[in-house]
């Protein structure tokens, strides 16, 4: 039975790189937002993971018909934005100024072409027909895909400030709405130094601990240029074990002050429920980025710096 639209998008499971390249393949994770196209005729839609039509958002990908060698098809792919650096911007993507920064589409597997599905059809023969099926054009591609040399290509994108890899089985299938470990997600992480300033209540089974933690990073006040002042850097809210939870609920307690100690103060839906805390306690947390308002993005607790 031919797919219909919408579908549900195969998902990769967080994971490391395999002891060997034998059975894998390897493509670079692009950081943008994961976008379905459904080809019919001279008529494109553009998807969503979740099933929503994103078409009106990207313009200058609708083109992409005229340079798929089919009447109908369904790629899976990412749409990303170049920013000024030359690195694709998850900020941008969000921000979407197609004025300043086009957008760029990056199919990256195949679904179904001319009514017939390809999802049962191995990973490799999948990317045959994709390299054949898809003409480049100036806002889309189809990036390569690589069957040797992971550890190289993974260190390569750590250097060049990429997200990392996705490493794929080289027989696997294409299950829709399924997330496998077929597919793994190799992820570079940044580990940084933040101050704690506070933390949020927790829910379910950490209601007697917190949420997340407040963070900040110390830098020059610029109005001043005098001290040093605290700027919120966002919330860490994973990477504790239960015993971490407790211990450093415990010494959270014996800072708490009614004093927000970040300047500026965090936007309001965070401060008006934020317990703050003297900002006396350095953490070690890995995360994917800084975004461009400065704020941890994936954040993850790694340990207190006097530990």
């Amino acid at each position: 039975m031919a797919l219909r639209f919408p579908v549900s998008p195969m998902k990769a499971t967080l994971g490391t790189l395999p002891a060997s390249d034998d059975g894998w393949a390897y493509e670079i994770k692009w950081d943008g937002h994961r976008t379905l196209a459904h080809i019919d005729g001279s008529s494109v839609r553009l998807q969503t993971t979740s099933g929503k039509i994103s078409s009106e958002r990207w313009p200058e990908v609708l083109d992409i018909a005229g340079a798929v060698n089919a009447d109908t098809a369904i790629l899976d792919g990412e749409m990303l934005v170049i920013g000024d650096d030359g690195l694709p911007s998850f900020d941008l993507v969000q921000a979407r100024d197609a004025s300043r920064h086009p957008a760029m589409f990056h199919a990256f597997d195949v679904l179904s072409i001319n009514g017939t599905d390809t999802v049962d059809l191995p990973y490799t023969s999948r990317r045959d027909l994709l390299m054949q099926l898809v003409e480049p054009g100036d806002h889309w591609a189809v990036p390569a895909h690589h069957l040797t040399g992971g550890k190289a290509l993974l260190d390569a994108t750590a250097e060049q400030g990429l997200e990392g890899l996705i490493a794929k089985r080289v027989d696997s299938v294409y299950r829709p709405g399924a997330r496998s470990k077929d597919w793994l997600k190799l992820k570079n992480r940044v580990r940084v130094e933040v101050v704690i300033g506070g933390f949020t209540a927790g829910t379910g089974n950490r209601s007697s601990t917190f949420g997340a933690l407040l963070v900040g990073v110390v830098e020059p006040d610029a109005t001043s240029g005098a001290d040093d002042r605290l700027r919120f850097a966002g919330g860490v809210g994973t990477g504790f074990t239960h015993d971490v939870l407790e211990s450093l609920r415990t010494r959270l307690a014996a800072l708490e002050t009614e004093q927000c100690p970040f300047d500026p103060a965090p936007p309001r839906p965070i401060a008006r429920t934020a317990t703050w805390v003297a900002p006396e306690l350095r953490a070690i947390v890995d995360i994917a980025e800084f975004t461009n308002d400065g704020h941890v993005r994936h954040a993850s607790f790694v340990g207190l710096v006097d530990d």
